[in-house]
């Protein structure tokens, strides 16, 4: 059955046997086999197509809900096995990031119902705290992520970064600005015990010439970040996302052409590393696939 509905879907016997690690002869001989059970033709083959027969269609929709419960079936048993019927903690930093996160929760529950997901928002004023306590077991953040006791950090997807300007500002009526142009306009800061890398990551401290850029206030959430933006207080430096979840007058996002692009990464303990946790990297690493073939804003690197 699972060589008919790979063949089906391929209509190559190359690429199926490509596919089940067979050889072509292989898969030939399974198809007649099932094709003498059925007691007809599943598919017409001539030397330049392969295409579906009739009853080979009809086999196609009755067998395929049944396939996908069984595979559902053994993934769970799997589980099971592996012990993965637990609660993960999942942290995420920033909207894109929690949509991510939803979406491999979501798969989870068809793939691994024992196992559930709690999420939560990781404060911007302390990016590692809640993982090192205990309280997150595993998050999905913005990279990058130098710390010793941490592992993972690998990007899944990528996404380009923005100015928040003031929409009365002489940048916000530019098509793209550069980081040099950063000199032009005081940037707010993160406020929080923060490593140097990662002040540097929201507010760096001079353009790539050497020109010295003004600080800004503090802030400790991004709803602060843009109410200063749009009272004419600096700017902020942030991922282009942010121009959809957090859309307000007075606010103008302008695309930082020479910036490096703002990556997303999971992120968990050193060495603690668990069934629970690898299948949810496994599936994260889905989800980031598929979101970048519908969603403009994002590149995968997975």
């Amino acid at each position: 059955m699972e060589c008919f509905l790979l063949l089906s879907e391929e209509l190559h016997f190359g690429r199926t046997a490509e596919r089940m690690h067979l050889s072509r002869a292989r898969v030939s001989q399974l198809i007649q086999r099932l094709e003498r059970r059925v007691g007809a033709p599943l598919f017409i083959r001539t030397s330049r197509r392969v295409a579906l027969s009739a009853i080979g269609r009809q086999l196609r929709t009755d067998l395929e809900p049944h396939h996908r419960a069984i595979e559902a079936a053994l993934a769970r048993a799997a589980s099971t096995a592996r012990g993965i019927d637990t609660v993960l903690h999942v942290g995420f930093s920033t909207p894109l990031a929690g949509e991510l996160v939803m979406k491999v929760s979501q798969t989870l529950r068809g793939s691994h119902p024992g196992l559930a997901v709690e999420i939560c928002e990781v404060p911007m004023t302390d990016p590692y705290g809640r993982l090192r306590d205990g309280a997150f077991d595993v998050q999905l953040q913005e990279l990058p992520v130098r710390e010793d006791d941490l592992g993972g950090g690998s990007p899944l997807l990528t996404e380009e970064r923005v100015l928040a300007v003031p929409s009365g500002h002489p940048l916000a009526a530019r098509a793209t600005v550069s980081l040099e142009d950063l000199a032009d306009v005081p940037l707010l800061t993160v406020e929080g015990e923060l490593p140097d890398y990662r002040h540097e990551h929201h507010a760096p401290a001079r353009t790539p010439s050497g020109r010295a850029i003004a600080t800004g206030p503090s802030v400790t959430q991004m709803q602060e970040a843009l109410t200063l933006v749009s009272g004419g207080r600096g700017a902020f430096l942030t991922a282009a996302h942010t121009a959809t979840y957090f859309a307000r007058p007075g606010v103008a996002y302008v695309p930082v052409a020479d910036a490096e692009p703002v990556g997303y990464g999971l992120v968990w303990r050193a060495g603690n590393t668990t069934g629970a946790l690898t299948a949810f990297a496994d599936a994260a690493r889905t989800a980031a696939r598929e979101m970048t073939q519908s969603d403009p804003r994002t590149a995968a690197q997975v």
